[in-house]
């Protein structure tokens, strides 16, 4: 896939964003503008028939796909998609090494970080979609060579809000009272050094694999702006837009030959109304300072994918599409949820569907409908069963024996309370671990990773 060329001062502006630079879709939630097209010209639905026929004559499903998880984007939402798609093909996945629920984030990935690469015990690798900080030669050496690459950006704006309530126990925002406060005074506040701090700048640039200490002020920031633009186009397929995520999983049905009920899905790790904080518009533009080089890869790619609903599926059929699988959803709403919608964690009955809380958010889950056949409801559990259950089954099948002698466990829980960041624990685990892989402690026979 060549990189498309993207001068060091220009940047494509996408067609639908406000004067507050918001997408339509945050400036009004009811509002698609991508999808208020006139009445159909011949043209338009020509263009769709012949996608149609092309789709059904000459379309493969793929099953090698890597998923760049990125955080607060729906991301997770997508890897439930992706868990429940391999695991009904019996496809195997590109997991963390020794049940980690990350693959050893934030580092820059290596391919050992894989359960099964250093051992050999895994002859291919269909899927792989946990969080990582992007290395192309080193997924490379773990994914088949026709994998396709997608990812998924959120507008910064809307991402800075929900990561300063995420992470709020970070020391960037730790100590501070508001969100606009933290902006004011950025710099001060701000140290790139310090662990976790990441996640307070520029944290899709990050995730990508690029340096993401640059402000509106940043000498050389349109330089850079393109050139991880460019790297980017490289080396993916699709990236998709988590403000028009039914559009986004159309197209990427499309880009996979997928069906219908392949990308359907419920909201996961998603916030309560009561822990959103609308934003001023100075904040705004505040954020898209101090979120420069983000700010400008989101531009990009905004435009780049309406120029993908064009090609790949067309501004008609993408509307009756998005129309059925809205359909589809409700009605699996109807049958799948006792409550028909999400719930907060207090009101979830089965303490394997909560999802793990953590910072000032409150992150909703789903009640199973208990009138329910065994096929339907193994169905259901699969479209609302939280990240780190997930994962945690999938390995348990994947690697039977590991986990049957307890070898090792999921990666302990911070408490809130704790004085432990999740980053200490984490560090105090990789070091273990390490310390596993190169032999020197006889970790397959003890329990190292619940005692912390």
């Amino acid at each position: 896939m060549e990189a498309r060329k993207v001068s060091p001062v220009t940047l494509l502006l996408p067609k639908h964003v406000t004067s507050l630079g918001l997408p339509g879709s945050l400036a009004l939630d009811s509002t698609r503008k991508g999808l208020t097209a006139d009445t159909p010209t011949p043209s338009s639905l020509l263009k769709a028939h012949i996608n149609s026929v092309h789709t059904k004559s000459t379309c493969h499903p793929k099953s090698n796909i890597f998923f760049l998880k990125t955080h607060k984007t729906a991301s997770s939402t997508i890897l439930n998609i992706l868990y429940r798609y391999g695991e009904s093909r019996n496809l195997t996945f590109a997991l963390p090494l020794n049940k980690h629920s990350q693959l050893f984030y934030p580092f820059f990935f290596a391919s050992h970080f894989v359960e099964g690469v250093s051992s050999r015990s895994v002859r291919e690798f269909h899927i792989m979609c946990n969080h990582m900080r992007f290395t192309k030669s080193e997924v490379a050496k773990v994914m088949p060579e026709d994998t396709f690459y997608f990812s998924i950006l959120r507008h910064p704006v809307a991402m800075m809000e929900s990561i300063f309530i995420y992470y709020k126990s970070i020391p960037a925002f730790h100590k501070t009272r508001s969100l606009d406060s933290f902006l004011d005074s950025s710099w001060r506040n701000y140290n790139s050094s310090v662990k976790n701090n990441h996640y307070a700048h520029n944290i899709l640039a990050f995730d990508f694999g690029f340096d993401n200490n640059a402000a509106a002020d940043t000498e050389d920031l349109e330089e850079r702006a393109s050139m991880a633009i460019a790297a980017i186009e490289r080396d993916f397929h699709l990236i998709l837009i988590s403000e028009y995520f039914d559009e986004s999983m159309i197209l990427l049905k499309h880009a996979l030959c997928w069906s219908l009920e392949d990308v359907v899905s419920f909201k996961l790790n998603s916030r309560s109304e009561q822990t959103r904080h609308p934003l001023l518009p100075n904040t705004a533009e505040k954020i898209k300072r101090w979120n420069a080089l983000d700010w400008r890869i989101y531009l990009h790619f905004n435009t780049t994918f309406w120029h993908k609903v064009d090609s790949l599926v067309g501004q008609e059929q993408m509307k009756r599409e998005v129309s059925q699988l809205r359909e589809l959803q409700a009605k699996l709403a109807n049958s799948c949820l006792k409550d028909g919608g999400a719930v907060d964690p207090s009101q979830i009955k089965d303490a394997g569907l909560k999802p793990f809380q953590y910072g000032a958010a409150v992150i909703q889950g789903y009640n199973l409908n208990p009138h329910i056949d065994r096929q339907t409801k193994i169905k259901c559990q699969r479209l609302i069963t939280p990240e780190l259950q997930y994962t945690d089954r999938l390995y348990t099948q994947q690697f039977p024996e590991l986990a049957a002698n307890g070898k090792f466990g999921l990666m302990v829980a911070p408490n809130k309370n704790s004085d432990f960041s999740d980053f200490d624990t984490w560090i105090i685990q990789f070091y273990i671990k390490f310390k596993c892989i190169s032999n020197e402690l006889n970790c397959r026979s003890t329990h190292y990773y619940g005692s912390f």
